[in-house]
């Protein structure tokens, strides 16, 4: 009985695992505009505002495509604003930014999408996104 349980739990892990990494990500739901006006810090994410340059989409495209694990969901520089999906090395839960160029000012929005705290990983991420963008 006791190894039907283990089992049962091992498969049960398993499962969520495959879950978390080939469940689908909608454009829809997740490439979609940015309207913050400051910069705030949530359990399970961040947005950051600041000013760029008319370039800071595209300098931050080459910053955001050289990170490990990070790909783009919708969106184009072309487009002005640019949805990415970085998933963790482990596991692979991924985890959403957004951002989009107004002017000179780039919005950014980092969130996840399992779970209720992020630790911190998605502000970290953009904090040094935005560290390697400084000249």
């Amino acid at each position: 009985m006791k190894k039907m349980v283990v089992w049962v739990l091992v498969g049960a892990v398993v499962a969520l695992g495959v879950y978390i990494r080939l469940a689908p990500s909608d454009p829809a739901q997740w490439h979609m505009p940015l309207t913050a006006t400051a910069d705030t810090d949530m359990q399970g994410g961040v947005i950051r505002i600041v000013e760029t340059g008319p370039e800071g989409l595209a300098r931050l495209d080459d910053i955001a495509q050289a990170t490990p694990r990070t790909t783009v969901l919708a969106g184009s520089v072309d487009e002005g604003m640019i949805t990415y999906i970085t998933r963790s090395k482990v596991i692979g839960f991924p985890d959403y930014t957004t951002v989009q160029q107004d002017g000179d000012t780039l919005r950014i929005h980092a969130r996840l999408r399992f779970g209720r705290s992020d630790f911190g990983v998605n502000r970290d991420r953009v904090d040094e996104w935005l560290a390697a963008l400084q000249p």
